[in-house]
């Protein structure tokens, strides 16, 4: 968490508020998450750099800097990208997350952009076009993008016996995609977590694919998922939680037949939360 939704959401309200704004300075309060450059060089190369771009790669959130450079923030657990009005435009930075900030962008217009990780799990790198290019094209497809087809994710699938889940959220195999969204998707797909990958038939991983376009843009029409720390760049909160059928409420009924959710670590590691009787 954050995941594709929570940061498409982040994605879009900075692209529409930045470009064209100028970074007039840098402080990193708290370097640790940095990477790829230290603070000296960050602040050295983004002061005076104009943002052009703010847009989604999987779970990232990346900057397009006029210097070629870009600002590559990976929010993890509980990161967020957090837009500060100018003096008298508005409200100011609430202390409670002020005391979380690691990364500060003083914009010339008087406003900030603040990278703030309560728990310094997440990351913030400046990266070249070539570095970056290398990074990205590491990752998987975009589960959003019209490419990524039916035929596209059971050859994925069919690659691998580790369970069908743990696939899912495998940032190398398909992107975006992290826990609670691949719980959701499978339950709505009838799809057992646990089930090896290859298992899946032609139509069930067309209908896993559907499940997981359909979950992933709800959610972002809701502006993503908060159960704690997520918060969009203007502070407010997601509201899929109200659309959750499983992640979160095992030992809750299904809603589909009635039976209790079950809950287990035992798949990936991570909660998981089915219907047995749904699910196979």
């Amino acid at each position: 968490m954050p995941e594709l939704p929570e940061t498409e959401t982040i994605a879009r309200d900075l692209d529409a508020a930045l470009p064209g704004a100028v970074v007039r300075a840098v402080s990193v309060p708290r370097p640790s998450v940095l990477r790829e450059a230290d603070a000296a060089g960050l602040a050295a190369r983004a002061a005076g750099a104009r943002i052009d771009r703010v847009w989604r790669r999987a779970k990232l959130i990346v900057l397009d800097l006029s210097t070629g450079d870009r600002l590559v923030v990976q929010p993890r657990f509980t990161g967020a990208l957090l837009l500060e009005p100018a003096p008298g435009d508005g409200s100011g930075l609430p202390e409670r997350e002020r005391g979380f900030v690691r990364v500060t962008l003083a914009l010339a217009d008087g406003r900030a952009l603040h990278y703030r990780d309560i728990r310094a799990l997440g990351t913030v790198a400046l990266m070249d076009a070539a570095r970056f290019a290398a990074y990205a094209g590491a990752l998987g497809p975009e589960p959003l993008d019209p490419a990524f087809d039916a035929p596209a994710l059971h050859a994925a699938l069919g690659a691998s016996r580790q369970p069908v889940k743990k696939v899912l959220m495998d940032q190398r195999r398909l992107v975006g995609v992290g826990n609670i969204y691949a719980n959701e998707a499978l339950w709505r797909a009838r799809v057992a977590p646990a089930r090896p990958a290859a298992s899946l038939t032609r139509a069930e991983s067309r209908r896993v694919r559907d499940a997981i376009v359909a979950v992933l843009s709800e959610s972002i029409a809701l502006r993503g998922t908060s159960f704690r720390d997520y918060v969009d760049a203007s502070g407010g909160r997601g509201g899929f939680v109200e659309r959750l059928a499983v992640y979160g409420r095992a030992g809750a009924p299904c809603g589909r037949c009635g039976d209790a959710l079950e809950g287990t670590h035992a798949v990936d590691g991570r909660q998981t939360v089915f219907c047995p009787r749904c699910q196979r």
